[in-house]
Parts: C-alpha cells; sequence; structure tokens
C-alpha cells in the first residue's frame, strides 16, 4: 500500500463534525485492494467517551461508505469512501492499544460504527481481532445487511452487535432506505441467533416515516423471537445532522420534521416492552 495516510487528525469531539475529500486522492486500484485485504481502512473519525455506543465508556471509530443513505441519516458525509480518511491497521491498532487501559477500567470497550463498517469487512475483522488481543470489549454498530462478509470466528471477536433495524416490512424498508429490501438482515439477525451472539437492537422514531405502531410491534415481536437480544434502544429523530445535508448539496426531504412527541416515544418503547424485551 503506498498511499501514505494524511496528517489530519483522527480525534473529534463529535461525529457531527462536517469531513469530506480526506481519500479523494487515493488511487482507485489502491482502494479496491484496501477493501480486499483489509490493510487499509476509510475512517471518518474516532470519538473518545461515548456512553451511548455499547456498555461503558466507549471508544468508537466511524468508518465510511454506505449504501443505505437512511431518509433520517444524521451523518450522510459517511456515505462515500472518498471522504474517509486512509487508516492502516497498524496506526488504528494503535489508537486501540493507546485507550486500552482506560476502557477496561471504566468497562467499556471498542465500538466500529459507520457510514456502515461491513462494507470494509476486512478491516473490520482485523480491527476486532486486534482489539481482543488488548482484551477490550467490541462492538458493532451495523445495518446487517453485509453480514455474510464475517465467518462464524470473525463474529466470535464481536461481543456484541447493535443492529440498526430500520424497518420490518420490505416496502417500508425501501422507503426509509434508498430503496433496498431487508432480507439479507433478517438473515444475518437469524444467523446471529443461532450463534447465541449477544445484540441490541436499534430503531430510530421519526414522525411520519417510522412510527408506525404496526411496524414497530413486527420489529419488536421479531426481535424478541431471536432470544438473544439483551436490549432495544428507541432513538428520537433530530436535526442535528441537517447542515451536512445542505454542505453536501442533498435533498434532504425530513428538513421540516419534528422531533417526536414524549407520548410517541414512549409508546415505541412500551412496544418493546410488551414484546418482553429491556427497552428504553
Amino acid at each position: 500500500m503506498s498511499v501514505a495516510e494524511g496528517h489530519v487528525s483522527l480525534e473529534v469531539k463529535s461525529p457531527f463534525v462536517l469531513r469530506t475529500d480526506l481519500g479523494k486522492s487515493v488511487p482507485e486500484n489502491e482502494v479496491r485492494s484496501a477493501l480486499a485485504s483489509g490493510d487499509l481502512g476509510f475512517l471518518h473519525s474516532f470519538t473518545t467517551g461515548s456512553a451511548v455506543d455499547g456498555p461503558g465508556i466507549r471508544l468508537v471509530a466511524w468508518t465510511s461508505l454506505c449504501m443505505f443513505r437512511c431518509k433520517y441519516c444524521h451523518n450522510p458525509d459517511t456515505w462515500t469512501l472518498s471522504n474517509g480518511m486512509p487508516v492502516t491497521i497498524v496506526r488504528a491498532t494503535e489508537e486501540l492499544r493507546k485507550y486500552a487501559p482506560g476502557l477496561k477500567a471504566m468497562r467499556g470497550g471498542f465500538t466500529l460504527s459507520g457510514g456502515e463498517p461491513l462494507m470494509q469487512a476486512r478491516f473490520a475483522a482485523k480491527l476486532f481481532a486486534a482489539a481482543k488481543e488488548l482484551d477490550i470489549h467490541t462492538a458493532i454498530e451495523t445495518n446487517g445487511f453485509y453480514g455474510e462478509r464475517l465467518t462464524d470466528p470473525e463474529l466470535n471477536t464481536i461481543d456484541l452487535v447493535i443492529l440498526d433495524m430500520k424497518a420490518f416490512g420490505i416496502a417500508q424498508h425501501k422507503r426509509v432506505t434508498a430503496d433496498i429490501d431487508n432480507a439479507q438482515v433478517f438473515a444475518f439477525c437469524r444467523r446471529l441467533s443461532s450463534l447465541k451472539r449477544p445484540m441490541w437492537f436499534r430503531y430510530v422514531l421519526v414522525p411520519g416515516l417510522t412510527d408506525i405502531p404496526d411496524e414497530i410491534k413486527k420489529v419488536a415481536g421479531f426481535a424478541a423471537s431471536l432470544g438473544v437480544v439483551e436490549r432495544a434502544e428507541i432513538l428520537p429523530f433530530h436535526q442535528m445532522g441537517r447542515y451536512k445535508w445542505r454542505k453536501l448539496g442533498l435533498d434532504y426531504t425530513l428538513a421540516a420534521t419534528a422531533p417526536p412527541s414524549q407520548e410517541s416515544v414512549a409508546q415505541a418503547v412500551g412496544i418493546f416492552r410488551a414484546a418482553g424485551l429491556e427497552a428504553d
């Protein structure tokens, strides 16, 4: 890999920082090689001190590249690989090593998020293997579509899968995403269930888009049926990423959408609890 890593800091205070063109100088052949080998990854940033991306206090690496392009996405700058910073697995591992003692002391760990991390599956697998060598708790936040890209032994290096469930019905899933169905998501969930791998479910509640009681009931029922979902999180829609859509020249159809009411959030939480799941 001949490409040199840039001097832009990996660490940012918040993933809501807009970052673009960090990897635009990487030749296409090197991008293909990186994706195949996992020796180089493309990251939006690292954030430290997260208490919402898995148990304890977390170090979170945010990958670039995502094909779902959800209508409510708050980080559309992570959709394209060229916006990510090229980072060797060696450098990423050193970042993990630097924070490992503190993460273990705070009963936290490392979370790989995105973007969609499994679009860089080889890099993800190597990074999780490195984290386990350092005895760090590991989690991945994923939409699940490319779960088949990880082998069973690779899945065993991930202590927790946080599944961002967009919808239950195919038509609704296509409505929320860039016209993508969810058959592969269900298959990945069932595979994790058969392997007894711990999961959390996340569901973003968007007024007029995902606040559909029947959909939520089906998602909750499916989650409960897996037998490995430890908790569900209802994430209220917000407008913190709206400026990114504007800066990137993207058509943001939710610009006038308000956050959900406390009552609607409570209703969604209640549906998951009624299905027998811990939820908040």
